[in-house]
């Protein structure tokens, strides 16, 4: 039976606090990292807190600089890591991204590559939730030229009412807008595209009925390469600004023990 090959260097796929976590977790594993980083990134922090750092995109937008994916695996194979943690946003929800490391023999820290892109794709994960008797609100992808795109948009709004706009592809509550007015449509499509295309390289969008007074509590689960599936309980991500976390609290509080076990029997 082969023994797993411990990892040697981690290349973190991001900036920011995201990789600065991901570089003190290795630390206390005793494991040597890699930092990339956009010129605009030049003084963040977290080129300073890895082994070793290195510019990428040059030229490129910032957020542009975190989407090159062989300029990134060119980066990681020079520097001789072994896994690459894309961290969160970005190119983390990216099922190419996975395969494309896969390929190189960079071991990806994260799901499959079908998982990745089944994960990263909001219709086809919903379609899944569906089909396993998780319940979900309607939603719809929408790509391809404009005019049509706003058509299908004003035919899912007039069905379902208030919607809620966002990248259809990758998280992060990057493209997310309220809609409450049909005469709003146009204008909140063509900026979640622009968005969209600019933080994920992707422009299409996801449609989502809204709905008022809710809360917003993820279950976190792991997986690993033996089948096994395990929660690590729940946590309350309500308080967020611009639809980005602000406060995660665990475990929610005011969650019935009910509401609770079937949170938990739908993740896993």
């Amino acid at each position: 039976m082969n023994q797993p090959v411990p990892v040697q260097k981690v290349l973190c796929a991001n900036r920011g606090e995201i990789a600065i976590r991901v570089f003190r977790a290795c630390s206390e594993l005793g494991i040597r990292t890699v930092a990339i980083y956009s010129d605009e990134d030049r003084v963040n922090e977290h080129r300073h807190k890895a082994d070793e750092a290195y510019l990428v995109g040059r030229g490129k937008r910032p957020v542009e600089a975190y989407l090159g994916i062989e300029e990134i695996l060119e980066v990681a194979e020079s520097a001789g890591a072994d896994a690459i943690h894309p961290g969160y946003g970005f190119l983390s929800e990216n099922g190419d991204f996975a395969e494309a490391c896969e390929h190189r023999g960079i071991r990806f820290i994260g799901p499959r590559p079908s998982v990745v892109r089944l994960m990263g794709d909001k219709v086809a994960a919903k379609t899944l939730a569906q089909k396993v008797g998780v319940p979900v609100v309607p939603g719809i992808t929408l790509e391809g030229p404009e005019p049509d795109v706003v058509r299908a948009a004003r035919a899912f709004f007039e069905k379902n009412g208030t919607v809620l706009v966002k990248a259809a592809h990758g998280g992060g509550g990057r493209g997310m807008r309220v809609v409450r007015l049909a005469t709003d449509i146009e204008s909140a499509i063509a900026s979640a595209r622009s968005e969209s295309k600019l933080a994920f390289g992707s422009p299409a969008v996801f449609l989502e009925k809204y709905l008022d007074r809710v809360r917003h509590i993820e279950v976190q689960i792991l997986g690993d390469h033996h089948g096994n599936l395990v929660h690590v309980h729940e946590r309350d991500c309500s308080v967020q600004r611009r639809y980005q976390k602000l406060v995660e609290i665990a475990p929610a509080p005011n969650l019935s023990d009910r509401a609770r076990r079937k949170l938990f029997d739908a993740a896993l």
